[in-house]
């Protein structure tokens, strides 16, 4: 019974992340006519490493050379994944890019598991990618899909990034450093996509905002969920994001999709959830690249 009571509140934070989470992704979206998607971009980054710096204090001494190359590499991740989800997002509807990028977790679940039944999986979310492509590929933008697609492979390395970061700096301060460097790395080109909409007092709130709902809420809220969760229940609700996003679309952007693309998700979503079992079965006979379904923090 007590460890019910404390399962429950627990998948509650998770959902609840998972809402402010495609919330923010909503207002980056109502924001990409004064800042545009690069500018949404190093607004994130900013506030974020902002936020981060501040919680963890991180020390700069005392840290090996390849430590300060795993965090080199893990910032170039940080702010290409959310440059190409970003550039996805403003050309495709928000339930359909996040569908495509959850495909790069997926893939890497799929290869982690070394087990044929987890191929089985991966047909599943072909066909859920087909089922999108039964809902209207012809009204979605080419080069959006490549955006997504380029962000499903950013995430798979953002999870082998942040595992190897995570073993060379204690506690937040390796993300801490990562997420500063992906803030440096997106600055100019923030600059130069929203001009003086970065002297507005207004935008820069609201940029802090996306920061906040996107980054800092979600993440507290899993760190603290993860505590009463086992790892595979908390990836299973992860892979719910695609759902939570296509909701997302619908009620603040009124994004509406076709009933073959809510098909589509819904078959991803599936194959999602079978991979992360799939993949749970396996760990223990092999070491743990980091969770294939963690949310990105950035």
């Amino acid at each position: 019974m007590t460890s019910r009571a404390g399962t429950t509140p627990a998948i509650l934070l998770v959902v609840v992340g998972l809402a402010c989470q495609e919330v923010g992704a909503a207002l980056a979206v109502l924001l990409f006519p004064q800042v545009g998607p690069l500018g949404m971009v190093m607004l994130r980054l900013v506030f974020s490493a902002m936020l981060l710096l501040l919680i963890a204090r991180p020390g700069l001494r005392g840290h090996s050379r390849d430590g300060w190359l795993a965090v080199l590499g893990f910032g170039v991740v940080l702010a290409l994944m959310n440059a190409l989800f970003y550039l996805a997002l403003a050309r495709l509807p928000l339930g359909v890019t996040v569908t495509i990028e959850v495909l790069g977790p997926l893939v890497l679940s799929i290869v982690a598991s070394r087990r044929l039944s987890a191929w089985l999986w991966a047909l599943l979310a072909l066909a859920g990618v087909a089922a999108l492509a039964g809902g209207g590929w012809d009204r979605l933008d080419p080069l959006g899909v490549l955006f997504a697609l380029g962000a499903a492979a950013s995430w798979a390395f953002y999870i082998l990034a942040s595992a190897r970061v995570g073993r060379e700096f204690p506690g937040l301060d390796g993300l801490a450093f990562a997420m500063t460097l992906g803030a440096l790395i997106a600055l100019p080109f923030g600059i130069l996509s929203a001009g003086s909409a970065l002297l507005r007092p207004d935008l820069l709130a609201l940029g802090a905002a996306v920061a906040v709902l996107s980054s800092t809420i979600p993440y507290a809220l899993e760190l603290v969920a993860l505590r009463r969760l086992p790892a595979a229940v908390f990836a299973i609700l992860m892979s719910l994001s695609p759902a939570t996003a296509a909701l997302a679309g619908l009620l603040l952007l009124g994004q509406d999709l076709a009933w073959l693309e809510l098909t589509g998700i819904a078959l991803v979503i599936t194959a999602s959830i079978g991979a992360v079992r799939s993949s749970s079965r396996a760990r223990s006979a092999m070491p743990e690249p980091g969770d294939p379904f963690a949310e990105p923090v950035a």
